[in-house]
């Protein structure tokens, strides 16, 4: 990994006054306790500079430290509990996940947008013994699965096209080959994918808004790859009609 005053055309440039925002934000994304040494290569900052950054998050409680370690601190706990509890879109999004999932018997995600990744906000996990779901908080790139490529074809085109080619390091053949899909993705307004985040894992994601053509994020139904091969059409159909439900609600307010 590059140093902060390195970095490639390919990466995004992090202003000095974001760093300790960007340390919290992969602490927050680890999801488990991260070494010093990891810490670094995922910020891509000098040991001093990181330390610099850790002390002030340290102390106001949004880190905390043991052994070299660092997680989320109680502060960050609060803040969780608090978006959790006052969350617009988790609050009106929440009704209809429900329902998808006691329809189609499958586990029924929200996702949204965060620094080039797909984040989970909320989960209502299948009743099944044999289930998929992700972990709230969890992240990968914006352009593997279902969810992710949803949210990045409703992004703007140029922060779409910023992101794709910083993820996809300027490869014009992948590029093409994805914009392609969004495109695709856009105008039927769905995505599906199968084993590309996890394997044996399908998924669709269709896109809610708070207004036309402004994306709030999306919901993705989750299943075993082996219990949909006979009702994937059905799945489709009732995850968009859940995703449409959403955006409705989302217009009262």
């Amino acid at each position: 990994m590059k140093s902060a005053s390195s970095q490639s055309a390919n990466e995004p440039v992090v202003a000095t006054s974001e760093r300790s925002l960007l340390v919290l934000s992969v602490i927050a994304r680890h999801g488990k306790p991260i070494a010093v040494r990891t810490l670094k290569e995922l910020t891509g900052l000098p040991q001093s500079t990181l330390y610099r950054h850790l002390l002030p998050l340290k102390k106001w409680g949004l880190v905390q430290e043991q052994d070299n370690f660092y997680a989320p601190g109680p502060l960050s706990v609060q803040l969780a509990w608090g978006f959790d509890h006052t969350s617009y879109l988790m609050s009106n999004a929440q009704p209809e996940m429900q329902k998808l999932a006691r329809k189609c018997g499958e586990s029924v995600g929200l996702m949204v947008a965060v620094n080039d990744q797909v984040t989970c906000l909320d989960m209502v996990d299948s009743e099944q013994s044999l289930r998929c779901s992700f972990s709230k908080g969890r992240s990968h790139p914006l352009t593997r699965g279902a969810s992710a490529k949803a949210l990045l074809a409703h992004l703007p085109n140029t922060i779409s096209a910023d992101i794709v080619a910083r993820q996809l390091h300027n490869n014009h053949n992948d590029i093409e080959q994805l914009q392609a899909e969004l495109n695709a993705i856009h105008t039927q307004g769905y995505a599906i994918s199968e084993g590309e985040v996890d394997w044996g894992v399908w998924g669709v994601s269709a896109p809610v808004f708070y207004k036309p053509g402004q994306a709030a994020g999306v919901i993705t139904l989750m299943a075993p790859a082996v219990r949909v091969q006979t009702r994937a059409q059905e799945l489709i159909t009732a995850t968009v009609d859940a995703a449409a439900a959403i955006t409705e609600r989302l217009a009262l307010f």
